[in-house]
């Protein structure tokens, strides 16, 4: 499955999400993201419009939303707020679905879903590489899935990533090491492997630059942990220079290795777990391919 947005949904992708959430006859839905409100729509008109509560953090988007919803007859829960929170006066919910894109899924959301019920969010924090998950609520408070798809969302607007600004050079001018790369880092441009490189270092940016004199230059930053890794290329192959306390490219480059030595498995093969204080993800039953991210 290849899910794609870039300001609203498409109808096929609503669908296709719609689909997945397996709704049925008396299912109350927590929707995050309004948006135009045509996922709204359809689920108010699968479901009833009672059983639908859908947020969106955008007060304009909402009115306009809310007033379309109106206009093709259903007068549903239209919340202003963030969906991050969820929506408590109404929960729990049997089914929560996302139409932006996450970092991770708040516990928020598992914590107002019923046991057995099915929470849909699109992770990741880079504009490609992101990944659809479909979990399950347990009844001991966990959630357990995997990814079912390739998933493109704008980003949560609490959870956007700023650009980076300032001189790239000079980010990059301290480098603690430089060596050969294992692998390259243009394997980056490939989906799988771009979401485990979010894995892998969920904190890092991917930047693309030009040198002043054309030479393409990759960089991974990651601001909060002040380290970064800086890719050249000459005809002996690629070159990364690393800086700050944390070697980024050193977990990504060990994942990557990995998971080609595992036969480059697709993106559908990672699962995922939730508790309140971690996500786990894995893949198979490699170490290497097993990332927990805990919740500080």
């Amino acid at each position: 499955m290849a899910l794609r947005c870039c300001n609203c949904s498409t109808p096929t992708t609503v669908i296709g999400m719609i689909e997945e959430l397996e709704p049925a006859d008396g299912h109350t839905v927590l929707e995050i993201g309004t948006g135009t409100g045509y996922s709204t729509a359809l689920m108010c008109h699968r479901l009833g419009e009672d059983n639908v509560t859908t947020i969106e953090v955008d007060p304009q988007v909402a009115a306009r939303a809310d007033a379309a919803l109106e206009e093709a007859g259903f007068s549903t829960w239209t919340v202003t707020g963030d969906g991050l929170l969820g929506h408590p006066p109404r929960a729990p919910y049997d089914r929560t679905i996302a139409t932006c894109a996450v970092r991770r899924i708040p516990y928020t959301w598992v914590r107002q879903t019923k046991p057995g019920g099915i929470i849909l969010a699109t992770l990741g924090s880079w504009p490609w590489g992101t990944g659809l998950a479909k979990v399950t609520v347990q009844e001991d408070g966990t959630a357990e899935g995997r990814i079912i798809g390739r998933s493109s969302f704008m980003q949560a607007r609490s959870q956007a990533t700023a650009p980076l600004a300032g001189d790239l050079s000079a980010r990059t001018a301290y480098a603690d090491t430089e060596r050969p790369a294992k692998v390259p880092p243009t394997l980056l441009d490939e989906w799988t492997p771009s979401f485990l490189a979010q894995l892998s270092a969920p904190g890092a940016q991917l930047v693309r630059a030009t040198a002043d004199d054309g030479t393409k230059l990759l960089h991974l930053f990651d601001p909060e942990r002040e380290s970064f890794a800086a890719f050249t290329e000459d005809t002996a192959g690629w070159t990364v220079r690393q800086g700050g306390p944390v070697a980024l490219w050193d977990g990504i480059e060990r994942s990557l290795m990995a998971w080609q030595g595992a036969g480059q498995p697709d993106i559908g093969t990672v699962r995922l777990r939730i508790t309140e204080r971690s996500h786990v993800y894995w893949i198979g039953k490699e170490p290497v391919l097993r990332w927990e991210h805990r919740v500080a």
